[in-house]
């Protein structure tokens, strides 16, 4: 496995990281042993970053984390946790919690359900509209003084705030969607993480399991995330599901499959872009890592992105009332 540095001054990390939202059922049911067994397979492989949220399941996956973890020596991996998004007991999303005093409380909780006496990387899940960020970072400076965070992270952010936000502390990394049908940081936010020195931790490079050949619109169950986002809705599921099928064909000829293809050009857009790969099967990890075994030409590239033009993708990332809580898609 190959490794990269976060940023200037974070952490060195395996070149992909394990996106572990769906091992808590953000996807539908997920099997905790599976799941468990994932886990190590990707830590066996030498994936070293392990990215959660204290809100995956309202706590669950913190701690099938700190269970799975139990007896893995600390040092052979990276915890790279969101907090901040408020969630009732029936699941439903509530704002944010980005006050200085909230952060230090979600870490506190956070440290507990993972087992842990530190994090790798803590960072505000988004924006919170009433907090500068200011204030939002130098709490968590404040935790990295007295030991609890090792580095600072950002997540969904526009260029104006990580500016604000690096003023402050210096900025590992900035995890945001990036991916064959989700390019939007290409404009504006790409350029000024590379200026600042700041990398990128991408999510959502299999577009949600659309650039996967096991996708099927159809059989998404109402718990599922997808079952709310437009991309996956009526003529907007037909649009993209072509444009999946012919990356499909691209792929085949290249000896890839849809999602190995995916993977591999957020790779070959740099070496300060780190995709997070959210498998929660053994068999979806194997696939996935497969993808660095492909070196893409330029050629291959152009092919891949023809299959998939930016401007063909149908829909918005999130449904209308979780867009507008994005700082990133802000413009001005």
């Amino acid at each position: 496995m190959k490794t990269t540095t976060l940023g200037k001054t974070g952490p060195q990390t395996s070149v992909v990281g394990l996106g572990c939202m769906g091992m808590s059922g953000m996807y539908g049911p997920a099997d905790r042993a599976e799941s468990i067994a994932t886990l190590h397979a990707a830590l066996d492989a030498g994936v070293t970053l392990l990215d959660t949220g204290d809100f995956y399941g309202m706590g669950h996956n913190e701690m099938l984390l700190g269970e799975g973890l139990a007896n893995v020596p600390r040092d052979n991996y990276l915890l790279s946790v969101k907090f901040g998004a408020m969630r009732a007991p029936n699941g439903a999303w509530l704002g944010y919690d980005a006050r200085p005093k909230a952060v230090k409380s979600a870490l506190a909780y956070t440290l507990q359900r993972l087992r842990v006496d530190y994090i790798d990387i803590y960072r505000p899940s988004r924006l919170d509209p009433d907090v500068p960020i200011e204030d939002t970072i130098g709490a968590i400076a404040d935790m990295v003084k007295e030991g609890y965070v090792r580095h600072i992270g950002l997540s969904e952010v526009g260029s104006d705030t990580i500016r604000r936000a690096a003023s402050v502390h210096p900025i590992s990394d900035l995890q945001i969607e990036y991916s064959l049908m989700s390019r939007g940081i290409e404009a504006d936010i790409l350029p000024t993480t590379r200026e600042l020195g700041v990398s990128v931790t991408a999510y959502g490079v299999l577009s949600r399991g659309l650039l996967s050949a096991a996708f099927n619109a159809s059989a998404i169950p109402a718990n599922d995330f997808r079952a709310h986002s437009p991309r996956f809705q009526g003529e907007n599921a037909e649009r993209n599901t072509a444009l999946a099928k012919a990356l499909q064909e691209v792929a085949a000829e290249r000896g890839m499959t849809a999602a190995q293809a995916a993977i591999a050009w957020v790779v070959a857009q740099g070496e300060d872009i780190v995709p997070l790969i959210g498998a929660r099967k053994r068999t979806q990890l194997s696939e996935s890592l497969g993808a660095l075994n492909k070196t893409l030409t330029a050629e291959d590239i152009a092919h891949i992105e023809a299959a998939v033009p930016a401007d063909a993708v149908a829909g918005t990332r999130y449904a209308e009332q979780m867009m507008a809580h994005l700082d990133s898609e802000k413009r001005a």
